[in-house]
């Protein structure tokens, strides 16, 4: 059977006179976008030119809500309620929902940014949060999310779940990412990056950075746009995958797939 794929990276992740990443180029290689909702990053011109491209090329438009950190782009740890994670959620949501539709087109998925995306894995409170706002908000909204908390939470409450493949960080033998202060939690080779896609996607596998080959399920690989070079690994990723059958689509084709199959 073909193998269908969705490719993802993270958008609209300037604020103000600043920028962060060569979005028009990454929206040649996607098929969705994780679109920041102005707690890490992005602001109201931001998030308006970032739906607007994304609607005029047909490319699947997602809420990146985030921990209330500007200052520390969504990385650090903040001691929230549960809560207070439910209503920062439902209010990037919703704000990003305005600007899509705005522009004719309407957000598809949810997908936790930084430190919060992390701590929904381990976290029950926090995974049972977000899941919450999903689907008080659209419970048609796909939650993106690693095998964890946060995937059973939103499968729990009847949401559609993508799970996220990310080739260009490392895994740990327990299946979690390497935190990014370790060495080496960040790959950067371009040609190494794609042949860990490519067996991501077909043979569900990736190896940890003690060797382990970890079982990984992938609906959608995850690209990082802001690490140097991240144009050029966005397209030699798309172009082996391509060379090795893959059929790339928007995550929501991918789903209906995959129920279908």
């Amino acid at each position: 059977m073909t193998h269908l794929v969705d490719l993802v990276a993270d958008l609209g992740e300037g604020f103000g006179a600043y920028t962060a990443g060569d979005d028009e180029a990454l929206l040649d290689v996607l098929t969705s976008a994780n679109i920041a909702c102005g707690f890490h990053a992005g602001d109201p011109r931001t998030m308006d030119a970032t739906v607007r491209s994304c609607a005029r090329r047909g490319i699947s438009p997602g809420a990146h809500p985030s921990f209330p950190d500007l200052v520390g782009f969504g990385r650090r740890a903040m001691e929230l309620t549960a809560d207070e994670v439910r209503t920062d959620v439902l209010y990037q949501i919703g704000a990003l929902q305005a600007f899509a539709a705005a522009h004719g087109t309407r957000v598809n998925h949810v997908a936790p940014h930084g430190r919060l995306g992390n701590l929904v894995a381990t976290r029950a409170d926090y995974a049972a949060a977000v899941a919450d706002a999903v689907a008080a908000v659209d419970p048609g909204l796909i939650v993106l999310a690693q095998d964890g908390e946060l995937a059973e939470a939103a499968r729990a409450r009847g949401l559609p779940v993508g799970i996220v493949g990310i080739a260009d960080r490392a895994y740990a033998d327990d299946g979690n990412l390497v935190p990014r202060a370790q060495p080496g939690a960040v790959l950067h080779d371009a040609a190494e990056i794609a042949e860990r896609t490519v067996r991501m996607v077909t043979e569900g596998v990736i190896d940890s950075v003690g060797g382990e080959a970890i079982p990984v399920e992938c609906d959608t690989v995850l690209l990082h746009g802001d690490s140097p070079g991240a144009v050029a690994v966005a397209r030699t990723v798309r172009e082996q995958l391509l060379a090795a059958g893959v059929t790339i689509a928007p995550l929501p084709e991918v789903l209906d797939r995959k129920r279908g199959s």
